[in-house]
């Protein structure tokens, strides 16, 4: 990622202070956000403007985004650690 200021911003947004949810977004912006096309990672930042409480139940797959961008992005996390 080019710009580091941006990178340091998302990384800190992606802290939620929810362990639940930082241990799959952290990894994330660190390791999968640098590769991901234009489109998914402004998927990504659409994402970190939803609530904890949503987030938490989409990734215990409680419930599903009904933005198909935003499931998108979802899939695209929990596949990263629930490989098929």
């Amino acid at each position: 990622m080019s710009d580091n200021t941006e990178y340091k911003r998302l990384w800190w947004h992606s802290r939620r202070g929810m362990l639940e949810l930082d241990v799959l977004l952290i990894p994330f912006v660190e390791e999968a956000y640098p590769g991901l096309s234009t489109e998914d990672q402004a998927r990504y930042e659409k994402l970190l403007t939803c609530e904890d409480t949503d987030m938490f139940e989409w990734f215990m797959q409680r419930s599903r985004p009904e933005d198909p961008d935003l499931q998108r992005i979802v899939d695209m996390i929990l596949n990263r650690v629930q490989p098929d």
